[in-house]
C-alpha cells in the first residue's frame, strides 16, 4: 500500500466527519487566527495550515494529508498545523496522523497544564502559559490584572503542531514574523518552538512591567496619605494576580534550559543558543516577580504599621479627652454627696470657685497634652 493509502488508513479519512472534512469545511473560509487584528474568527478549530521548504512557504494544494505526504516525500521542509481549543473529536484524526502520543493528546485538548517540555520518542511537546494584562481605569480589591491561556506544542521532525487555548495568545503575527526571515525559518520546526518561546517570554516581561506601574500607584497611595485611604485588598489582590504569573513563569525554567543544554534530535544544534537567550530574558522575570513579591509585603506591612500608628494616635486623644473630663466630674461627684457639713457649701463665692478651679485644671491639663502632643 502507498504511503498516501496509509495515511488515509491510519485517520479514517473514508468516513462521513474524517479529517478530510474538517480541512475541508477549514478551507472554506481563510485561515486566521481568533485574536488577529482585523480579522474574524473561524466555526472550526483549525486555525491555520501552512507548509514550509527551506524556510520558504509553499502553497499548499489538496488537504492536509496531502500536504504531509507531499513534505514526507520530499524529505525537507515541514508542515506548521495551527489550532485553536480543538475538541476530541477535532483532534483525534490528527493525533493519528502525525503518530501523537495519548498522553500528550489528552494534555493539549484538556489544557490547565502545568508549563513543561517533554519528549515523547522523536518528538517534543511543550506547554506554554500565555498571560495578557488587563487593562483597568482603577485598581480595586477585584480587579482582573492577568489574564492566563495556554499554548501546546508537538514539535517532530517534519511537523510543528501548535494548539492554542484562551482568547490571547495570537500567533498569527509570530507567523508572518518567522516568514520575514527564510534563514531563521530554514532551521526546521525547533525554529518555530523557540519563537513561539521567546515571543511568551517577551509577553512576560510587558506583563510584569504593567503590573509594575499599578504596584507603584499602590505605593504611593499607602505614603501619600499615611496608610488613612490605602485600601489593603488592593495590595492583595496584586498578590494573588501576581501569584498566577509566578505560576507562568517558574515552573518554565528548567524546561528552557534542557532545552538550551542538552541535545535533542529535533532542535537544530544553532537553535539551541537562542533558547538561552530566552532562558535569561526568563530569568529576569523570575527575579523581578520575586522582588515584587517582596516588595508587596513591605508596602502591607508598611501599610499596618501605619494603620497601628494612627490608631494609637486616636487612643492617646482619647485617653487625654478623658483625664480632662476626669477633674470635674471628681469636683461634681465629691460636691453632689448629701452631706450637711461640707466645706464652702453656704459660702457665697463657693460655686464660682469650684467652677473656676474646675476650669484651671482642664486648661492646665489641656496645654500639658497638647505639648507632648497628645492632642
Amino acid at each position: 500500500m502507498t504511503m498516501a493509502g496509509n495515511l488515509r488508513k491510519v485517520t479514517g479519512l473514508g468516513a462521513v466527519g474524517g479529517l478530510r472534512k474538517m480541512a475541508r469545511l477549514a478551507r472554506r473560509r481563510p485561515r486566521v487566527d481568533l485574536s488577529h487584528p482585523a480579522r474574524s474568527p473561524l466555526g472550526s478549530s483549525v486555525v491555520n495550515c501552512v507548509s514550509y521548504q527551506d524556510g520558504v512557504r509553499t502553497p499548499v494544494g489538496g488537504d492536509l494529508v496531502d500536504t504531509v505526504e507531499r513534505v514526507r516525500k520530499s524529505g525537507h521542509g515541514f508542515v506548521w498545523l495551527g489550532l485553536h481549543e480543538p475538541t476530541n473529536e477535532e483532534f483525534a484524526g490528527i493525533a493519528e496522523l502525525f503518530d501523537l502520543h495519548p498522553l500528550a493528546v489528552e494534555d493539549a485538548v484538556e489544557a490547565h497544564q502545568r508549563p513543561k517540555v517533554e519528549r515523547y520518542g522523536e518528538m517534543l511537546f511543550a506547554v506554554f502559559k500565555t498571560v495578557c494584562y488587563v487593562e483597568h481605569e482603577q485598581l480595586t480589591a477585584t480587579s482582573e490584572v492577568v489574564d492566563t491561556g495556554e499554548i501546546m506544542v508537538f514539535v517532530g521532525q517534519d511537523f510543528v503542531i501548535s494548539v492554542r487555548h484562551g482568547r490571547h495568545g495570537s500567533l498569527g503575527p509570530l507567523r508572518e514574523d518567522l516568514e520575514s526571515d527564510p534563514a531563521q525559518l530554514a532551521k526546521g520546526p525547533s525554529a518555530v518552538l523557540h519563537a513561539i518561546a521567546d515571543h511568551v517570554v517577551d509577553e512576560y516581561l510587558n506583563v510584569i512591567d504593567a503590573v509594575h506601574a499599578d504596584i507603584d500607584h499602590v505605593e504611593m497611595d499607602v505614603f501619600a496619605h499615611n496608610g488613612e485611604r490605602a485600601d489593603p485588598g488592593r495590595i492583595y489582590q496584586l498578590k494573588r494576580e501576581l501569584l498566577e504569573l509566578k505560576r507562568a513563569v517558574v515552573p518554565l525554567s528548567r524546561p528552557l534550559v534542557d532545552l538550551a543544554d542538552r541535545p535533542v534530535r529535533v532542535v537544530d544544534p544553532e537553535i539551541q543558543a537562542y533558547f538561552r537567550d530566552v532562558s535569561d530574558h526568563l530569568l529576569r522575570a523570575k527575579e523581578q516577580i520575586a522582588a515584587f513579591d517582596e516588595l508587596l509585603n513591605s508596602i502591607l506591612q508598611a501599610h499596618l504599621a501605619q494603620v497601628t500608628v494612627a490608631q494609637n494616635s486616636d487612643m492617646r486623644k482619647i485617653t487625654a479627652w478623658a483625664a480632662i473630663v476626669a477633674v470635674p466630674t471628681m469636683v461634681c461627684g465629691v460636691y453632689g454627696m448629701n452631706f450637711d457639713h461640707m466645706p464652702e457649701l453656704h459660702w457665697r463665692y463657693g460655686y464660682g470657685m469650684v467652677i473656676g478651679v474646675i476650669s484651671l485644671a482642664c486648661l492646665v491639663l489641656y496645654r500639658g497634652f497638647r505639648r507632648n502632643g497628645w492632642l
